[in-house]
């Protein structure tokens, strides 16, 4: 929990408009499988957290390329299909949709930086080759320098002034805590990626013979 709410503030940090949360499949807690890992050294943390989830195509309106998926806990979702996902004409009622959400914050303490607190957006996309099965991936990566203006031992909290706005971040762990002083930056890099996959409809199981 903690470590999400790191990625969360973190987020909030950057002033990134991505999503902090798992997409709506994802939120389920029946059928989906969550993975945070957090690892830390002297001026450096990094928090990941990755899930992954399956949900049954039920519905597909091939006209405005909407699909109506079914997951694990009965929930139903609709997930528009955009240009993105080639081969859209493949996929069929019964067909299962992988979901994997990937998160990444990683913050570096910059001693005494000079750096004019900044921020860089990049994204990238694939999507499957024809004859493929159909299938997306999209990755957005934010970069930011912040400085730090405030240091309160008493909560602790820092203060941060990134370029678009500036907001107190507690520090949990006292040895981290101590290293920071009013006049040094943090360089963060967020990091959000989604890849849908979709597989073809298990096999029917052959019917009982029946009984004389």
């Amino acid at each position: 929990m903690q470590a999400m709410k790191t990625i969360v503030a973190g987020a909030i940090v950057l002033g990134s408009t991505l999503a902090v949360t798992a997409p709506a499949l994802a939120q389920s807690k029946d059928g989906a499988k969550s993975d945070v890992i957090m690892k830390t050294e002297p001026g450096k943390a990094k928090v990941t957290g990755l899930v992954t989830a399956r949900a049954k195509v039920i519905a597909i309106d091939a006209k405005e390329r909407v699909l109506t998926l079914k997951a694990a806990n009965g929930k139903e979702v609709q997930l528009p299909a955009g240009p993105e996902v080639k081969n859209f004409d493949q996929i069929k009622v019964g067909d299962d949709v992988v979901a994997r959400y990937y998160e990444s914050l990683s913050l570096e303490l910059k001693k005494d930086g000079k750096a004019l607190p900044s921020r860089t957006d990049t994204s990238d996309a694939a999507r499957a080759k024809a004859g493929e099965r159909p299938g997306a991936a999209q990755m957005r990566q934010v970069d930011v320098v912040a400085d730090v203006t405030a240091v309160d031992a008493k909560t602790p909290t820092i203060t941060l002034r990134g370029p678009q706005r500036t907001v107190d971040l507690k520090i949990n762990d006292p040895e981290q805590f101590k290293l920071i002083k009013v006049g040094d930056q943090v360089a963060a890099k967020y990091t959000e990626a989604m890849a849908l996959s979709v597989e073809p409809a298990a096999p029917a199981k052959p019917a009982a013979p029946a009984k004389k």
